[in-house]
Protein backbone atom coordinates (compact mmCIF):
# COMPACT_ATOMS: atom_id res chain seq x y z
CA UNK A 1 0.00 0.00 0.00
CA UNK A 2 1.27 3.41 -1.14
CA UNK A 3 3.18 4.51 2.53
CA UNK A 4 1.46 8.26 1.79
CA UNK A 5 -2.35 7.23 0.85
CA UNK A 6 -2.70 5.06 4.42
CA UNK A 7 -5.64 6.96 6.12
CA UNK A 8 -4.65 5.16 9.37
CA UNK A 9 -1.51 7.17 9.51
CA UNK A 10 -3.49 10.61 10.66
CA UNK A 11 -5.93 8.26 13.44
CA UNK A 12 -2.07 6.85 14.42
CA UNK A 13 -0.39 10.04 15.04
CA UNK A 14 -2.94 12.11 16.57
CA UNK A 15 -2.77 9.22 19.32
CA UNK A 16 0.81 9.42 19.42
CA UNK A 17 0.94 13.30 19.83
CA UNK A 18 -2.12 13.38 22.25
CA UNK A 19 -0.49 10.35 24.70
CA UNK A 20 2.96 11.36 24.17
CA UNK A 21 3.00 15.17 23.79
CA UNK A 22 0.66 16.17 26.24
CA UNK A 23 0.28 12.91 28.23
CA UNK A 24 -2.84 14.22 29.84
CA UNK A 25 -5.88 12.74 30.82
CA UNK A 26 -9.12 13.23 29.54
CA UNK A 27 -10.93 16.65 29.44
CA UNK A 28 -13.31 17.39 32.13
CA UNK A 29 -16.21 19.99 32.16
CA UNK A 30 -16.54 22.31 35.34
CA UNK A 31 -18.62 25.35 35.41
CA UNK A 32 -18.77 28.54 37.78
CA UNK A 33 -21.19 28.59 40.73
CA UNK A 34 -23.95 31.64 41.14
CA UNK A 35 -22.43 34.92 40.96
CA UNK A 36 -22.68 36.83 44.40
CA UNK A 37 -23.89 40.29 44.19
CA UNK A 38 -20.54 41.70 45.66
CA UNK A 39 -18.80 40.05 42.56
CA UNK A 40 -17.24 36.67 44.31
CA UNK A 41 -18.68 33.62 43.07
CA UNK A 42 -19.33 30.68 45.25
CA UNK A 43 -20.12 26.73 45.57
CA UNK A 44 -22.76 25.30 46.80
CA UNK A 45 -21.34 24.92 50.25
CA UNK A 46 -20.20 28.68 50.38
CA UNK A 47 -16.75 28.45 49.11
CA UNK A 48 -15.08 31.07 47.16
CA UNK A 49 -14.07 29.77 43.85
CA UNK A 50 -11.89 31.07 40.59
CA UNK A 51 -13.11 29.67 37.56
CA UNK A 52 -10.40 29.01 34.85
CA UNK A 53 -10.68 28.30 31.03
CA UNK A 54 -8.53 26.13 29.64
CA UNK A 55 -7.98 23.69 26.49
CA UNK A 56 -9.31 20.13 27.19
CA UNK A 57 -6.64 17.50 27.36
CA UNK A 58 -3.98 20.12 27.48
CA UNK A 59 -1.21 20.79 29.42
CA UNK A 60 -2.84 24.07 30.97
CA UNK A 61 -5.75 21.38 31.95
CA UNK A 62 -3.54 19.00 33.46
CA UNK A 63 -1.55 21.45 36.03
CA UNK A 64 -4.94 23.35 36.75
CA UNK A 65 -5.90 20.00 38.10
CA UNK A 66 -2.73 18.91 39.62
CA UNK A 67 -2.50 22.20 41.58
CA UNK A 68 -6.47 23.03 42.76
CA UNK A 69 -6.05 21.72 45.77
CA UNK A 70 -3.10 23.65 46.59
CA UNK A 71 -4.18 27.02 45.66
CA UNK A 72 -7.37 26.45 47.29
CA UNK A 73 -5.37 25.43 50.96
CA UNK A 74 -3.14 28.76 50.22
CA UNK A 75 -6.31 31.15 49.60
CA UNK A 76 -9.23 29.52 50.02
CA UNK A 77 -10.21 29.66 46.49
CA UNK A 78 -11.56 27.08 44.89
CA UNK A 79 -10.02 26.02 41.28
CA UNK A 80 -13.21 25.58 38.79
CA UNK A 81 -12.14 23.92 35.60
CA UNK A 82 -13.71 24.66 32.21
CA UNK A 83 -12.50 22.31 29.62
CA UNK A 84 -13.46 23.16 25.99
CA UNK A 85 -11.56 22.09 22.75
CA UNK A 86 -8.79 24.34 21.46
CA UNK A 87 -10.96 27.06 18.93
CA UNK A 88 -13.88 27.09 22.02
CA UNK A 89 -11.10 28.73 23.99
CA UNK A 90 -11.02 31.42 21.70
CA UNK A 91 -14.33 31.74 20.99
CA UNK A 92 -15.28 31.57 24.84
CA UNK A 93 -12.99 33.91 25.18
CA UNK A 94 -13.73 36.44 22.18
CA UNK A 95 -17.71 36.20 23.48
CA UNK A 96 -16.31 37.06 27.40
CA UNK A 97 -14.55 40.33 26.15
CA UNK A 98 -17.81 41.67 23.79
CA UNK A 99 -20.11 40.67 27.32
CA UNK A 100 -18.10 41.35 29.74
CA UNK A 101 -19.99 38.60 31.77
CA UNK A 102 -17.83 38.18 34.23
CA UNK A 103 -17.91 33.99 33.59
CA UNK A 104 -13.57 33.79 33.58
CA UNK A 105 -11.14 34.60 35.48
CA UNK A 106 -8.15 33.31 34.07
CA UNK A 107 -7.58 31.15 30.41
CA UNK A 108 -4.77 29.84 29.06
CA UNK A 109 -4.47 30.95 25.54
CA UNK A 110 -2.33 30.73 21.99
CA UNK A 111 -0.23 33.77 21.53
CA UNK A 112 -2.10 34.01 18.30
CA UNK A 113 -5.16 35.49 19.53
CA UNK A 114 -3.23 38.63 21.66
CA UNK A 115 -4.55 41.36 19.11
CA UNK A 116 -7.97 40.28 18.71
CA UNK A 117 -8.60 39.31 22.52
CA UNK A 118 -6.21 42.58 23.69
CA UNK A 119 -8.95 45.11 24.05
CA UNK A 120 -10.70 42.49 27.04
CA UNK A 121 -7.35 41.66 28.71
CA UNK A 122 -5.61 42.93 32.08
CA UNK A 123 -2.55 44.53 31.96
CA UNK A 124 0.06 42.32 34.11
CA UNK A 125 3.41 44.83 33.68
CA UNK A 126 3.20 44.73 37.79
CA UNK A 127 3.97 40.63 37.63
CA UNK A 128 6.92 40.90 35.08
CA UNK A 129 9.79 42.00 37.68
CA UNK A 130 13.12 41.92 36.73
CA UNK A 131 13.58 37.98 38.32
CA UNK A 132 10.61 37.29 36.01
CA UNK A 133 12.43 38.87 32.54
CA UNK A 134 15.55 37.05 32.97
CA UNK A 135 14.03 33.59 33.55
CA UNK A 136 12.66 33.94 30.34
CA UNK A 137 13.24 33.55 26.70
CA UNK A 138 14.06 36.29 24.40
CA UNK A 139 10.22 37.13 22.67
CA UNK A 140 8.20 35.50 25.17
CA UNK A 141 7.49 38.92 26.93
CA UNK A 142 6.84 40.62 23.57
CA UNK A 143 5.15 38.50 22.63
CA UNK A 144 2.61 38.23 25.20
CA UNK A 145 2.09 41.76 24.78
CA UNK A 146 -0.05 44.42 23.10
CA UNK A 147 0.38 48.26 22.52
CA UNK A 148 3.41 48.17 25.15
CA UNK A 149 1.25 46.46 27.54
CA UNK A 150 2.19 43.20 28.90
CA UNK A 151 -1.39 41.10 28.76
CA UNK A 152 0.09 37.37 29.21
CA UNK A 153 2.02 35.59 31.86
CA UNK A 154 3.95 32.65 29.71
CA UNK A 155 2.95 28.84 31.01
CA UNK A 156 5.30 27.19 28.18
CA UNK A 157 7.39 27.93 24.65
CA UNK A 158 8.17 25.55 21.78
CA UNK A 159 9.63 25.97 18.72
CA UNK A 160 10.70 23.15 15.64
CA UNK A 161 14.20 21.30 15.92
CA UNK A 162 16.12 19.00 14.12
CA UNK A 163 15.28 14.98 14.94
CA UNK A 164 17.19 12.57 13.21
CA UNK A 165 18.17 9.05 13.11
CA UNK A 166 21.10 8.30 15.52
CA UNK A 167 21.68 5.16 14.26
CA UNK A 168 21.35 6.04 10.40
CA UNK A 169 23.82 9.00 11.24
CA UNK A 170 26.15 7.17 13.07
CA UNK A 171 26.36 4.09 10.72
CA UNK A 172 30.22 3.67 9.97
CA UNK A 173 29.12 2.66 6.04
CA UNK A 174 26.92 5.73 5.91
CA UNK A 175 29.72 7.94 6.91
CA UNK A 176 32.07 7.28 4.23
CA UNK A 177 29.51 6.86 1.12
CA UNK A 178 28.60 10.19 2.13
CA UNK A 179 32.10 12.04 2.52
CA UNK A 180 32.87 10.26 -0.63
CA UNK A 181 29.55 11.84 -2.38
CA UNK A 182 29.81 14.94 -1.08
CA UNK A 183 33.41 15.78 0.36
CA UNK A 184 32.62 16.28 4.15
CA UNK A 185 31.96 14.35 7.06
CA UNK A 186 28.36 13.21 8.06
CA UNK A 187 26.35 14.55 11.27
CA UNK A 188 23.26 16.43 11.92
CA UNK A 189 23.26 19.20 9.69
CA UNK A 190 23.63 22.53 10.77
CA UNK A 191 23.17 24.94 7.96
CA UNK A 192 20.49 24.50 4.37
CA UNK A 193 23.58 22.57 2.33
CA UNK A 194 24.14 20.36 4.77
CA UNK A 195 20.37 19.68 4.85
CA UNK A 196 19.61 19.30 1.02
CA UNK A 197 22.70 17.12 1.25
CA UNK A 198 21.10 14.64 3.86
CA UNK A 199 18.36 14.38 2.64
CA UNK A 200 18.70 14.02 -0.48
CA UNK A 201 21.79 10.78 0.70
CA UNK A 202 19.14 9.21 2.65
CA UNK A 203 16.26 8.87 0.38
CA UNK A 204 16.98 5.48 -0.63
CA UNK A 205 14.89 2.24 -1.93
CA UNK A 206 16.27 0.32 1.33
CA UNK A 207 14.17 -2.82 0.34
CA UNK A 208 15.43 -3.04 -2.93
CA UNK A 209 11.59 -3.50 -4.06
CA UNK A 210 12.09 -0.44 -6.84
CA UNK A 211 9.93 1.32 -4.69
CA UNK A 212 11.48 4.46 -2.31
CA UNK A 213 10.72 3.50 1.42
CA UNK A 214 13.29 6.25 3.29
CA UNK A 215 13.09 9.68 2.37
CA UNK A 216 15.60 12.08 3.90
CA UNK A 217 13.05 14.45 5.17
CA UNK A 218 9.65 16.25 4.47
CA UNK A 219 8.10 19.12 3.23
CA UNK A 220 4.86 20.65 5.05
CA UNK A 221 2.41 21.85 2.30
CA UNK A 222 -1.34 20.98 3.94
CA UNK A 223 -3.83 23.21 4.05
CA UNK A 224 -2.62 24.38 7.46
CA UNK A 225 -0.74 26.98 9.61
CA UNK A 226 1.71 23.85 9.63
CA UNK A 227 2.67 25.11 5.95
CA UNK A 228 3.36 28.66 6.84
CA UNK A 229 4.99 28.44 9.78
CA UNK A 230 7.40 26.40 8.92
CA UNK A 231 8.24 28.35 5.64
CA UNK A 232 8.49 31.38 7.85
CA UNK A 233 11.35 29.57 9.93
CA UNK A 234 13.14 29.53 6.60
CA UNK A 235 12.50 32.90 5.79
CA UNK A 236 13.99 33.75 9.05
CA UNK A 237 16.72 31.61 9.01
CA UNK A 238 17.37 33.89 5.48
CA UNK A 239 16.93 36.98 6.84
CA UNK A 240 13.45 38.15 7.37
CA UNK A 241 12.99 40.52 10.35
CA UNK A 242 10.19 41.14 10.76
CA UNK A 243 8.04 38.83 9.39
CA UNK A 244 5.43 39.12 6.97
CA UNK A 245 4.72 42.97 7.65
CA UNK A 246 7.23 45.36 8.01
CA UNK A 247 6.86 48.11 10.82
CA UNK A 248 5.93 50.67 8.47
CA UNK A 249 3.11 48.42 7.11
CA UNK A 250 4.59 47.36 4.06
CA UNK A 251 3.95 43.67 2.99
CA UNK A 252 7.57 41.99 2.82
CA UNK A 253 6.70 38.19 1.34
CA UNK A 254 7.68 38.72 -1.75
CA UNK A 255 11.45 39.83 -1.10
CA UNK A 256 14.13 38.07 -1.11
CA UNK A 257 14.21 36.01 2.38
CA UNK A 258 10.61 34.45 2.32
CA UNK A 259 11.51 33.91 -2.06
CA UNK A 260 14.62 31.91 -1.16
CA UNK A 261 13.01 30.43 1.60
CA UNK A 262 10.25 28.85 -0.74
CA UNK A 263 12.86 28.30 -2.99
CA UNK A 264 14.14 25.97 -0.93
CA UNK A 265 11.30 23.45 0.21
CA UNK A 266 10.05 23.40 -3.91
CA UNK A 267 13.65 22.56 -4.49
CA UNK A 268 13.35 19.30 -2.30
CA UNK A 269 10.52 18.76 -3.28
CA UNK A 270 10.15 18.70 -6.98
CA UNK A 271 14.37 18.28 -7.78
CA UNK A 272 15.69 16.74 -5.14
CA UNK A 273 12.96 14.59 -4.88
CA UNK A 274 14.09 13.96 -0.81
CA UNK A 275 10.82 14.27 0.38
CA UNK A 276 7.89 12.30 0.19
CA UNK A 277 5.71 13.09 -3.45
CA UNK A 278 2.53 14.05 -1.12
CA UNK A 279 3.75 17.20 -0.02
CA UNK A 280 0.57 18.91 -0.15
CA UNK A 281 -1.18 16.78 2.01
CA UNK A 282 1.50 17.08 4.94
CA UNK A 283 1.95 18.90 7.87
CA UNK A 284 3.22 17.90 11.32
CA UNK A 285 0.90 14.88 12.07
CA UNK A 286 1.94 13.40 8.99
CA UNK A 287 5.05 14.18 9.04
CA UNK A 288 5.63 12.61 13.09
CA UNK A 289 4.16 9.70 11.45
CA UNK A 290 6.67 9.00 8.80
CA UNK A 291 9.02 9.66 11.19
CA UNK A 292 8.41 7.66 13.95
CA UNK A 293 7.38 4.72 11.80
CA UNK A 294 11.11 4.73 10.69
CA UNK A 295 10.04 5.69 6.66
CA UNK A 296 12.07 9.35 7.12
CA UNK A 297 16.04 9.94 8.28
CA UNK A 298 14.77 13.34 9.84
CA UNK A 299 12.18 15.50 10.78
CA UNK A 300 12.13 19.47 11.68
CA UNK A 301 9.50 19.26 14.56
CA UNK A 302 8.37 21.00 17.54
CA UNK A 303 10.81 20.00 20.33
CA UNK A 304 8.47 18.74 22.49
CA UNK A 305 7.87 15.50 19.62
CA UNK A 306 11.17 14.61 20.87
CA UNK A 307 9.15 13.04 23.94
CA UNK A 308 8.51 9.08 22.78
CA UNK A 309 11.97 8.53 21.34
CA UNK A 310 12.71 6.46 23.85
CA UNK A 311 9.05 4.48 23.67
CA UNK A 312 8.87 1.46 22.08
CA UNK A 313 5.18 0.86 22.23
CA UNK A 314 4.33 4.18 19.86
CA UNK A 315 7.85 4.16 17.49
CA UNK A 316 9.38 1.49 15.59
CA UNK A 317 13.03 4.06 16.04
CA UNK A 318 12.44 3.93 19.32
CA UNK A 319 16.15 4.74 21.76
CA UNK A 320 17.86 5.71 18.01
CA UNK A 321 16.36 9.19 17.72
CA UNK A 322 18.54 12.60 18.24
CA UNK A 323 18.11 16.02 18.76
CA UNK A 324 19.61 18.77 17.51
CA UNK A 325 18.94 23.13 16.75
CA UNK A 326 16.84 24.19 14.27
CA UNK A 327 19.09 24.57 10.92
CA UNK A 328 20.57 27.67 9.93
CA UNK A 329 20.21 30.09 6.92
CA UNK A 330 22.90 32.54 6.12
CA UNK A 331 21.47 34.82 8.55
CA UNK A 332 21.87 31.88 11.41
CA UNK A 333 19.32 29.79 13.54
CA UNK A 334 15.46 31.40 13.12
CA UNK A 335 12.30 29.16 13.93
CA UNK A 336 8.65 31.07 14.60
CA UNK A 337 7.89 29.97 18.57
CA UNK A 338 4.44 28.73 19.98
CA UNK A 339 4.14 30.19 23.06
CA UNK A 340 1.16 29.86 25.10
CA UNK A 341 0.26 32.78 28.22
CA UNK A 342 -2.34 33.40 30.89
CA UNK A 343 -4.38 36.22 31.16
CA UNK A 344 -7.00 37.51 33.34
CA UNK A 345 -10.30 39.34 31.70
CA UNK A 346 -10.88 42.71 32.55
CA UNK A 347 -14.31 41.86 33.51
CA UNK A 348 -13.20 39.32 35.99
CA UNK A 349 -14.74 40.58 39.34
CA UNK A 350 -11.88 38.79 41.12
CA UNK A 351 -9.10 40.15 39.47
CA UNK A 352 -6.19 40.71 42.49
CA UNK A 353 -6.98 36.99 43.25
CA UNK A 354 -6.67 35.66 39.54
CA UNK A 355 -3.38 37.27 39.69
CA UNK A 356 -2.48 35.86 42.21
CA UNK A 357 -3.17 32.40 40.81
CA UNK A 358 -0.88 33.17 38.01
CA UNK A 359 1.77 34.23 40.16
CA UNK A 360 1.30 30.70 41.57
CA UNK A 361 1.40 28.63 39.31
CA UNK A 362 4.42 30.41 37.00
CA UNK A 363 5.99 29.13 40.66
CA UNK A 364 5.03 25.78 39.42
CA UNK A 365 6.58 26.30 35.82
CA UNK A 366 8.03 22.82 36.20
CA UNK A 367 4.90 20.79 35.85
CA UNK A 368 4.28 21.71 32.49
CA UNK A 369 7.77 20.44 31.52
CA UNK A 370 6.44 17.23 32.71
CA UNK A 371 3.27 17.66 31.43
CA UNK A 372 4.52 18.30 27.33
CA UNK A 373 8.37 18.40 27.46
CA UNK A 374 8.75 22.49 27.05
CA UNK A 375 8.08 25.05 29.61
CA UNK A 376 8.16 29.06 29.89
CA UNK A 377 11.61 29.05 32.42
CA UNK A 378 14.88 29.04 31.14
CA UNK A 379 15.84 27.35 34.63
CA UNK A 380 13.40 24.75 34.40
CA UNK A 381 14.65 24.00 30.71
CA UNK A 382 18.09 24.24 32.27
CA UNK A 383 16.73 22.31 35.31
CA UNK A 384 15.45 19.42 33.40
CA UNK A 385 17.73 19.07 30.55
CA UNK A 386 19.99 17.05 32.62
CA UNK A 387 17.84 14.71 33.44
CA UNK A 388 17.58 11.25 31.18
CA UNK A 389 14.48 11.46 28.57
CA UNK A 390 14.62 15.08 28.30
CA UNK A 391 17.90 15.54 25.79
CA UNK A 392 15.65 17.26 23.14
CA UNK A 393 15.93 20.73 25.84
CA UNK A 394 19.31 22.02 25.12
CA UNK A 395 18.84 22.18 21.13
CA UNK A 396 15.58 23.75 22.19
CA UNK A 397 17.00 26.52 23.83
CA UNK A 398 19.65 26.98 21.08
CA UNK A 399 16.78 27.59 18.97
CA UNK A 400 14.57 29.22 21.25
CA UNK A 401 17.48 32.02 21.78
CA UNK A 402 18.85 32.18 18.45
CA UNK A 403 19.61 35.27 16.34
CA UNK A 404 16.53 34.88 13.70
CA UNK A 405 14.34 33.46 16.00
CA UNK A 406 11.21 35.52 15.98
CA UNK A 407 7.16 35.67 16.44
CA UNK A 408 4.58 35.97 14.00
CA UNK A 409 3.29 39.66 13.47
CA UNK A 410 0.69 40.70 16.40
CA UNK A 411 -1.98 42.27 13.97
CA UNK A 412 -5.63 41.52 14.03
CA UNK A 413 -5.45 40.09 10.52
CA UNK A 414 -3.24 37.26 10.93
CA UNK A 415 -5.28 34.30 10.54
CA UNK A 416 -6.73 36.26 7.84
CA UNK A 417 -3.56 36.36 6.17
CA UNK A 418 -2.89 33.22 6.63
CA UNK A 419 -5.78 31.41 5.35
CA UNK A 420 -6.56 33.70 2.29
CA UNK A 421 -2.91 34.45 1.20
CA UNK A 422 -0.20 32.22 2.52
CA UNK A 423 -1.31 29.39 2.99
CA UNK A 424 -2.51 29.06 -1.13
CA UNK A 425 0.85 30.79 -1.73
CA UNK A 426 2.94 27.78 -0.31
CA UNK A 427 0.90 25.46 -1.91
CA UNK A 428 0.82 27.13 -5.26
CA UNK A 429 4.65 26.99 -5.13
CA UNK A 430 4.85 23.22 -4.20
CA UNK A 431 2.60 22.02 -6.46
CA UNK A 432 4.83 24.06 -9.51
CA UNK A 433 1.81 25.67 -10.49
CA UNK A 434 3.40 29.32 -9.63
CA UNK A 435 7.30 29.71 -9.04
CA UNK A 436 7.74 30.70 -5.77
CA UNK A 437 8.36 34.53 -6.72
CA UNK A 438 4.81 34.88 -8.77
CA UNK A 439 3.19 32.33 -5.73
CA UNK A 440 4.70 35.27 -3.13
CA UNK A 441 3.74 38.46 -5.41
CA UNK A 442 -0.19 37.12 -5.47
CA UNK A 443 0.19 36.77 -2.05
CA UNK A 444 1.73 40.20 -1.24
CA UNK A 445 -1.32 41.97 -3.43
CA UNK A 446 -3.91 39.72 -1.40
CA UNK A 447 -2.20 40.58 1.87
CA UNK A 448 -2.19 44.18 0.78
CA UNK A 449 -6.04 44.32 0.18
CA UNK A 450 -6.56 43.00 3.90
CA UNK A 451 -4.27 45.51 5.65
CA UNK A 452 -4.93 48.52 3.43
CA UNK A 453 -8.24 48.21 2.07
Amino acid sequence: MDLLKRKVVVSLLTCLIVIAAFLTGCAGNQTSGDTQSDGDSSTSNGEKSLTVLVEGGSPAFKVSQQTADEFKELTGYEVKIEAVPYIGVYDKLKAEVASRAGAYDVATIDILWFPSLAGGLLPLDNLITKEVKDDLFPGLISGGSYNDKVLGMPVWTNAKTLLYRKDLFEDEANKKAFKEEYGYELQPPKTWEEYQDAAKFFTRDTDENGQIDLYGTTVFGANNGDAVASWLDHAAQAGAEPLVIGENGEVLVNKKPYVEALELLTDMLNEDKSVPPGALEMASAETAELFWSGNAAMMLAWGHFYVPSNDSSQSDVAGKVGSAPMIAGSEGIGAVPGPWYQVVPKSSKKQEIAKQYLEFLYGKNELYMEALGVAARKSVFEKYSQKEGYEHLEPLMTTLSGKQTQNRPPIREWQQIESEALIPAVQYALSGEQTPQEALDWAASIIEGIVQP
